[in-house]
């Protein structure tokens, strides 16, 4: 993984390379103090140190330099674009399309397509998140953010990291959701027997999240999510974890018959333009997929 994220922490006396770490999963704690050690974190604008403690509202920005020398190739893959500018691409995006490459998918993604719109997108060699600021997983449709240039993509991470970016989901749990408005608080961090998995564990980053029930079908209900923090997972983890896995999710959730594929839709997105200032909404209605889902339980 490479580009640049901020964080800010949550909870005082934290090491730094931990934090780092504990922040981009993808990372191992020896590759964050390589980055670390290399002078590409810094705190509250300055370079800290691996055994730095953290105070309460530091703010962490990483700069993830490539290992190797790789290229992200463009590609002609459709894009649902709902709004765009001299800064920014709002992106529908479908199920099934990984947002950069990976292990397991190392071309095929929406950082392909986005190059093969915007060339001029393309940075340094071996960054393979050119614009991105913000991930939703492989299987999770919706409104994505792509920057197009480093100013943009600078501001926009700064929103994220300060929590001003207004995200909505619309998911389906297997149970009836009670009480219909509430608040979900608990720790996300690696899953000690599986560390392909999230969890909800005591010594993990605070999560919050809320919700609000929609819908009740029998069985089944379908709920307005809404994570005030951006964890690994963090929807299917916090509804697990309370007994409402989500619908088709293979790993925390239940799969069924009538979806190949999460119940998982982000569905609106307000934050600010960079260029402007000027608060906007953007909505994606469900796919026809998820659409057909609530049919089949109706």
């Amino acid at each position: 993984m490479t580009g640049t994220y901020a964080f800010t922490a949550e909870t005082p006396g934290g090491r730094l390379d931990r934090f780092v770490a504990d922040s981009l999963p993808e990372l191992s704690r020896t590759r964050a103090r390589e980055i670390i050690d290399a002078g590409l974190v810094t705190v509250n604008g300055r370079p800290g140190k691996a055994a730095l403690k953290l105070e309460t509202g530091d703010v962490v920005t990483v700069t993830v330099p490539p290992e190797k020398p790789l290229g992200v190739a463009p590609e002609a893959i459709p894009l649902t674009i709902l709004y765009e500018d001299d800064d920014l691409l709002v992106i529908d995006k479908p199920a099934g399309l990984p947002v950069h490459p990976a292990p397991g998918h190392p071309s095929h993604t929406l950082v392909n397509a986005v190059l093969n719109y915007l060339p001029a997108l393309k940075g340094d060699a071996g960054d393979l998140r050119p614009g991105i600021v913000h991930r939703l997983d492989k299987d999770t449709s919706g409104l994505i953010l792509v920057a197009r240039n480093r100013a943009a993509q600078a501001h926009l991470a700064a929103q994220f990291a300060a929590r001003t970016v207004a995200k909505t989901y619309l998911v389906l749990v297997r149970g009836t959701l009670t009480p219909e408005r509430g608040v979900i608080e608990a720790a996300i961090g690696r899953d000690s027997r599986n560390r392909q998995r999230m969890a909800v564990v005591e010594k993990g980053r605070a999560a919050r999240t809320a919700y609000e029930v929609k819908k009740v079908f029998r069985g089944y209900t379908l709920a307005e999510i809404h994570p005030e923090t951006g964890r690994t997972h963090q929807i299917r983890v916090h509804l697990n974890a309370i007994g409402y896995p989500v619908v088709g999710d293979a790993t925390y959730g239940v799969p069924v018959p009538f979806l190949d594929r999460q119940f998982l839709h982000a569905h609106k997105l307000t934050f600010r333009l960079p260029s402007t200032g000027e608060d906007v909404t953007f909505t994606s209605p469900l796919p026809p997929d998820l659409e057909n889902a609530l049919a089949a339980i109706r």
